[in-house]
């Protein structure tokens, strides 16, 4: 009777628990919404997101989020040519190519990766990788590469770990029943493993993503700073996060219900990306 009276108190619990995660999404997109959507429809969805200016302290006020939203676009696919081939095939040759030493050694360090605050990132870049950008490049070094270059590696915890979890979890039978007809260890591998893992490792890209997407005060340090369309990947930008976190603490009324439009703006781009990948995922499942 006490087994049956405990096992339905925590079945309350779990309901509670689960009711609360859905509850805090509703009133964050509650919250967004209501106060973005306002002002778009006020100022115009067409003016807002494909105009090319903005200037919140001028007068008339422009605000136009092109140019943060090609900054995003540009700064992200950048991260995404640099972090996902190299973590995948990082954790394939964690899971599949390195001896128990060299791996009790490089786990703990990407796990020790995951762990740093995204500021002591930047001040690396900073220091380290805006001087050698701007040798090579000119300019200030802040720019489009040096964010890439920064965020892809951030990127790389995510995308390691759970790849090489998906890699690890595929049945052995195929590794072996490959070897069996003749396959090398590296073909097995490359040709039978990675494409029966394609789903978790997919999983691990769209999280990848997320991050490159949502990153801010890594950014703010090393991409410029300048809300404009660039010309080419030499020149700084501005991400729609950055843009949010810059002028949050002083704007106020048209200007910060713009920001908050800017939010909605982030928030329905990741939605998109998370469910075209999600659909990319399910057909590679199929």
């Amino acid at each position: 009777m006490k087994s049956k009276s405990f096992e339905g108190f925590m079945k309350i619990v779990f309901i509670i628990c689960a009711a609360t995660s859905i509850l805090a999404i509703l009133l964050i997109c509650y919250f967004i919404f209501s106060g973005g959507v306002p002002f778009i429809m006020e100022y115009g969805l067409k003016n807002f997101l494909f105009g090319n200016k903005w200037a919140p302290s001028h007068s008339p006020q422009a605000f136009g989020i092109l140019p943060m939203i090609v900054g995003s676009l540009l700064v992200t696919l950048g991260a995404i040519i640099i972090g996902v081939p190299i973590g995948v095939l990082t954790a394939t040759y964690l899971a599949k190519f390195s001896n128990k030493k060299i791996y009790r050694f490089l786990k703990p360090s990407i796990n020790l990766m995951a762990g740093i605050p995204s500021i002591v990132y930047g001040f690396f870049a900073l220091v380290v990788v805006v001087p050698v950008m701007r040798n090579l490049v000119g300019g200030t070094g802040m720019n489009i590469i040096t964010a890439s270059l920064l965020l892809g590696i951030m990127i790389l915890p995510t995308i390691i770990g759970l790849s090489e979890s998906s890699i690890r979890s595929v049945p052995e039978s195929y590794y072996e029943g490959s070897v069996g007809l003749g396959a090398s260890h590296e073909r097995a591998v490359m040709t039978v493993i990675l494409p029966a893992a394609k789903s978790g490792i997919i999983s691990s890209v769209i999280l990848g993503i997320g991050r490159a997407i949502g990153e801010t005060m890594a950014v703010i340090l090393v991409a410029g700073n300048q809300p404009r369309i660039p010309s080419s990947l030499t020149q700084g930008v501005r991400t729609l996060t950055t843009n949010i976190v810059l002028e949050m603490g002083y704007a106020a009324e048209a200007h910060r219900e713009a920001l908050i439009a800017t939010a909605v703006v982030l928030f329905v781009f990741i939605l998109l990306i998370n469910g075209i990948f999600l659909i990319i995922k399910r057909r590679a499942m199929n």
